[in-house]
C-alpha cells in the first residue's frame, strides 16, 4: 500500500505541482487548501506525512503545527515558508514541525526530501493499533528506556511523546554516549543532509528533549552542553 501524505498549500498551482510529482514517485495524496480543512483531514485520515505550508487562511500553518502535537499526533510534518525569516522557521519547529523548505524550491527536491523524512522515520500512524513492545531490543540510560522497533521512549514507567525528528536525535545521541558531537555531526546524521548555517535547528530540538527528559532542565543530567563544541549525552551519576 501507498504511504498516504496531506498537501497543505493555498495556491492551486502549487498543490497541483506537488500533488503530481509525489504521485508519480509512488504516493497517494490528499490535499487541503485552508488550515481548517487540513486539520479536519488530519484528524480523520492516517497519514505517513503532512507537508504543511506556513501562510493559510482560516488557520495558518504554525497554528495547525501546533494543533497537531497537542491532539498527540506524530505524525512528521515538512513545513513550507515563502519566507527567508530565521524567526518563522525556528518557531515552526518549536511547535513541533520535523523540517522545512524555503520557496521557491523545484518539486524534485520536496519529493526528495520527503523521501529522507519517511526512509528515516518508521512511523506507525497514530490511529492504527499501537503494536506490543518489542522488549527484547532496548536501551536503557539512567531513568530512560529507549525501544528503537517501536519508536517509544520511558522514562521511568511513563512513555514520553516525542515527534519523529525527536526521538531520531535521542536515539543517536545516546547511540554515541559518552561521545562530544558537534551540531553539524548531529545535523548531518540525523537530517540526513545540510543545512549550512541552520544549526539552530538542533539546538531547538535539544531544547524540547531536556524539557521531556530532564528532571531540572536548567542541570541537564542526560543532554550536557559542551561549550564551543556541541552536546554529549550521558549516564547520569545517580540515576
Amino acid at each position: 500500500m501507498p504511504q498516504r501524505l496531506l498537501v497543505v498549500d493555498d495556491e492551486e498551482s502549487i498543490i497541483t505541482l506537488l500533488s503530481y510529482n509525489l504521485e508519480q514517485s509512488g504516493f497517494q495524496v490528499d490535499t487541503a487548501m485552508d488550515g481548517k480543512e487540513a486539520m479536519e483531514k488530519v484528524k480523520g485520515t492516517a497519514y505517513d506525512l503532512v507537508v504543511l505550508d506556513l501562510m493559510l487562511p482560516e488557520i495558518d500553518g504554525l497554528e495547525v503545527c501546533r494543533q497537531i502535537r497537542q491532539e498527540k499526533l506524530s505524525i512528521p510534518i515538512l513545513m513550507l515558508t515563502a519566507k527567508d525569516d530565521e524567526f518563522d522557521k525556528v518557531l515552526g519547529l518549536e511547535l513541533g514541525a520535523d523540517d522545512y523548505m524555503t520557496k521557491p524550491f523545484s518539486p524534485r527536491e520536496l519529493v526528495a526530501r520527503v523521501k529522507a523524512i519517511l526512509r528515516r522515520v518508521e512511523y506507525v500512524p497514530a490511529v492504527q493499533q499501537k503494536e506490543e513492545i518489542n522488549t527484547d531490543k532496548k536501551i536503557v540510560i539512567g531513568h530512560l528506556t529507549i525501544f528503537p522497533d517501536n519508536y517509544e521512549v520511558y522514562v521511568k514507567e511513563e512513555q514520553l511523546e516525542l515527534t519523529p525528528k525527536e526521538f531520531e536525535l535521542l536515539l543517536y545521541l545516546s547511540n554515541n554516549k559518552g561521545r562530544v558531537m558537534t551540531r553539524d555531526q548531529l545535523l548531518n546524521a540525523v537530517w540526513n543532509y545540510e543545512f549550512v548555517g541552520d544549526t539552530r535547528i538542533v539546538d531547538v530540538h535539544i531544547s524540547h528533549l531536556r524539557e521531556k527528559i530532564e528532571p531540572n532542565t536548567k542541570k541537564p543530567v542526560y543532554i550536557k552542553t559542551v561549550r564551543g563544541l556541541g552536546y554529549k549525552f550521558e549516564e547520569p551519576p545517580s540515576a
